[in-house]
């Protein structure tokens, strides 16, 4: 670890850019799915992040392969191409504002994985606090579903929940994992390249339609996921991460359920009811005390 111990100016302006893109990344999706089967593109998605970040290590001089590690990476490819089933389904059910909700759960997963696997990362108080907030928060949330006429959002609420457990399994095992030869690089490339394989073999093997609709939007909604998020953000995060505490750059991140759930009213144009702001807040708050240094 480099650098200071506080964020200064720049990184932390940087981090909120991470956690706007992060938060819009569920409108994205959504947008996408009117003429992108779900499963066909979560893999395409990460198709197109595998290739720029393997470009990238290229002309860096970083192999990616070769190295022993490719079971390890087989595995967490195949939890991240899970996480996504579970996250692109969700989105054909519920609302982007709801999704990001649920979906960020899993650093609450992450808090009680690691008690029982990292000894350095036992509860606390103040984790433990964190837990309970965003429980009542999750709890709002699905009080909230229960007033829609239809329910249906409550199935995708259940597979976003699903995808931050999954997300969350997968952030434990990667970081109970102490192997030099796993650079932040080579592990998100393992992620991408496995899912990308995974989803579009998954994705034909139903019988999904692919791509149904080449629109602009869509388009565009694919290629933000693609750069934006898998690519160009998660380097910037890995180039944070050698600067600053992992705590405190985490416990930023509760930003991003509330810009999720702001995207979802101000684009898509999607019901904020006083239930769902409260819901985000609290989840909110609780990923901070969970990710609250002392």
């Amino acid at each position: 670890m480099t650098g200071s111990e506080r964020l200064g100016g720049l990184a932390a302006t940087i981090l909120l850019l991470c956690c706007v893109a992060w938060g819009l990344n569920q409108v994205a999706i959504k947008i996408s799915l009117a003429g992108v089967s779900p499963l066909f593109g979560a893999g395409l998605r990460s198709f197109i992040a595998a290739v720029l970040l393997w470009a990238w290590c290229r002309l860096r001089g970083e192999p990616l392969t070769r190295d022993g590690t490719w079971g390890y990476g087989l595995f967490i490819g195949l939890l991240f191409a899970a996480e996504f089933v579970f996250i692109y389904a969700g989105l054909a059910f519920t609302t982007a504002s709801r999704s990001v909700i649920f979906l960020y759960s899993a650093p609450f997963f992450v808090a009680l994985g690691a008690h029982f696997i990292i000894p350095e990362e036992r509860l606390t108080w103040t984790r433990v606090t964190g837990l309970i907030v965003a429980f009542v928060g999750l709890s709002l949330a699905f009080v909230d579903g229960l007033s829609l006429p239809s329910h249906r959002e409550l199935l995708g609420d259940g597979l976003e929940l699903l995808g931050g457990l999954t997300w969350g399994a997968t952030t434990v095992i990667v970081k109970a994992r102490r192997d030099r030869r796993l650079t932040p690089q080579r592990t998100l490339f393992y992620q991408l390249s496995m899912s990308a394989v995974a989803l579009t073999g998954l994705s034909t093997l139903i019988g999904e339609r692919g791509v149904t609709a080449v629109t602009s939007p869509v388009m565009a909604a694919i290629a933000y996921q693609g750069v934006i998020v898998a690519f160009v953000s998660y380097l910037i995060w890995f180039w944070l991460l050698r600067r600053y505490p992992a705590s405190g750059l985490a416990a930023f991140s509760f930003w991003t359920p509330l810009f999720g759930v702001l995207a979802g009213w101000l684009v898509l144009g999607e019901r904020l009811t006083g239930n769902l702001g409260a819901a985000a807040v609290l989840v909110a708050g609780g990923i901070y005390l969970v990710n609250r240094r002392g």
